[in-house]
């Protein structure tokens, strides 16, 4: 099918609409500051991140009952305040260390280039965040979605098909109307299986200055790109 059967772009979040690991690393590094605590704050934030999919991963298999992501965040981060002994924290300051997932700052394009799809097309957040992660995200960096649709909306984390099929669903769309922006390969392979258009962003410092994975197009996405305005500049926006 044509492009031009596309009614709405659905947007994975974490890596290819903000800069996850920059703002964690500078929110860590501004409360160990403020607490006169010493750590690794670079390795920690990779740490926690690494920590990310093996939460999820117990629940996809149906081992733990569903736990939306800022509750899988703040139990990966009680077992890294352990492992760097750090001590003394209040359950008020280990929240807010948790809730700086809600404040990740955009990548420097994506609020200029969804401004562009908005105008077009439907804009709505296919992540495995939240939806108060996500919708305070938004208010903290001016994303422009007209829908957030959260990992607990499906009540499934990607790449389950429930997550991709019940977000057109909820839009009273066909896969087929719509398109994953994603800047990694396996979202927009799972995606595409299920119908959906593709378009690959591609960010090679997501995961820092030694990234292995993701850094370019690994299949014929229908986009490839460096940016949010490459995607609305393919889309003619």
């Amino acid at each position: 099918m044509s492009l031009e059967d596309v009614k709405a772009l659905h947007f994975d979040v974490f890596g290819t609409v903000v800069d996850w690991r920059s703002s964690v690393i500078a929110e860590l590094e501004a409360f160990g500051e403020r607490k006169g605590v010493t750590a690794d704050w670079i390795q920690f934030a990779d740490d926690w991140r690494d920590m990310y999919q093996p939460s999820m991963d117990a629940v996809r298999r149906g081992d733990r009952e569903w736990r939306s992501l800022d509750t899988l965040h703040r139990e990966s981060l009680i077992t890294l305040i352990s492992r760097y002994n750090i001590t003394g924290l209040t359950e008020e300051e280990i929240d807010h260390l948790n809730k700086s997932w809600h404040r990740l700052a955009p990548w420097p394009d994506s609020v200029e280039g969804l401004t562009r799809l908005k105008k077009k097309y439907i804009l709505a957040t296919l992540s495995n965040g939240n939806v108060a992660l996500l919708v305070n995200m938004a208010r903290n960096g001016g994303l422009p979605w007209d829908a957030i649709l959260g990992a607990e909306v499906n009540h499934a984390y990607k790449p389950l098909p429930q997550c991709y099929l019940g977000n057109a669903r909820f839009l009273d769309l066909q896969p087929s109307q719509c398109m994953l922006v994603a800047a990694h390969n396996g979202d927009l392979a799972a995606a595409r299986t299920l119908g959906y258009r593709t378009a690959f962003i591609s960010r090679p410092s997501e995961y820092g200055p030694n990234q292995d994975k993701d850094r370019k197009a690994e299949s014929d996405w229908d986009i490839v790109t460096d940016s949010m305005n490459g995607v609305a500049d393919a889309l003619e926006c």
